[in-house]
């Protein structure tokens, strides 16, 4: 069955489903491009990797409270009798690892010359999140502005702080930016909300070459409906990030028009 939402589905959002979404969306997407733009071009699935040791993210899996080797307390008397004979005994604590993170993206490459022509990115928690993760991409977004490559980033996740941008907008759930490296620094932005359809964009390559087209709405029901997504989501959970209060007003009633909530939890 597709997604239960118009547009983008917030509950995919979640830290339990985000990198699974993430991997096949982006698989998907690269599925989708590459019959259109085969035998010029190929849309390659690339991966960015670095270490955290920032924060949260560190602790990720590990326990965020020490762990104490229980001992056995002395008695008054004994503790009277070795007062100035007793060892410190040591307590068991975490240390924080580096965090390997694995983050797709895609690279439009010419098969002839192994240039990348375009660079289509969709966002991670990680890249929206004020630590390692957004400086390394930060990085790679501003060597991608730099570069003669196109620029599309898809920003499905309403947490975190969104990419810097210029001029006059509209504040947004959801943010599709395309930036043509001829156009530069103006670029096409695409605010979206819960209640609209993510609009079919069109992937720039080289100029006067036809731009092959990108159903985004219809790979995301895609993949929630190949992943069984809809098979472990509880839509009777409450967001996080909360919504404001027209947004959740809205996703109540959606969920009820849909059968999806149960009312006695609600």
């Amino acid at each position: 069955m597709p997604s239960p939402f118009p547009g983008m589905n917030p509950y995919l959002e979640t830290p339990q489903l985000w990198s699974e979404f993430h991997s096949r969306l982006i698989v998907a997407i690269a599925d989708a491009l590459n019959p259109q733009i085969l035998l010029k071009y190929r849309a390659a699935v690339e991966r960015r990797i670095y270490e955290m040791s920032d924060g949260e993210s560190v602790l990720v899996g590990i326990p965020d409270v020490s762990v104490t080797q229980g001992v056995n307390r002395p008695s008054q008397d004994e503790l009277s009798s070795t007062i100035g004979t007793l060892t410190p005994q040591p307590t068991i604590v975490t240390v924080p690892m580096p965090e390997e993170v694995r983050e797709s993206y895609l690279e439009i490459r010419e098969i002839e010359t192994g240039l990348v022509v375009t660079v289509i990115e969709l966002l991670s928690p990680k890249n929206k999140k004020a630590g390692q993760g957004r400086t390394a991409y930060e990085t790679k977004r501003q060597k991608v502005l730099r570069s003669l490559a196109h620029l599309v980033e898809i920003d499905l996740l309403p947490g975190g702080t969104p990419m810097p941008m210029g001029g006059q907008f509209t504040p947004s759930l959801y943010r599709i930016l395309i930036s043509q490296a001829d156009q530069r620094p103006r670029a096409n932005l695409y605010s979206l909300s819960l209640q609209t359809p993510i609009p079919i964009l069109k992937i720039p390559l080289r100029r006067g070459e036809n731009e092959p087209t990108l159903d985004l709405q219809r790979l995301i029901h895609e993949v929630y409906d190949r992943a069984g997504f809809a098979f472990v989501i509880d839509y009777n959970r409450q967001l996080s990030p909360r919504l404001t209060q027209a947004d959740q007003t809205w996703l109540t009633e959606h969920l009820k028009s849909q059968d999806l909530l149960n009312l006695s939890d609600s």
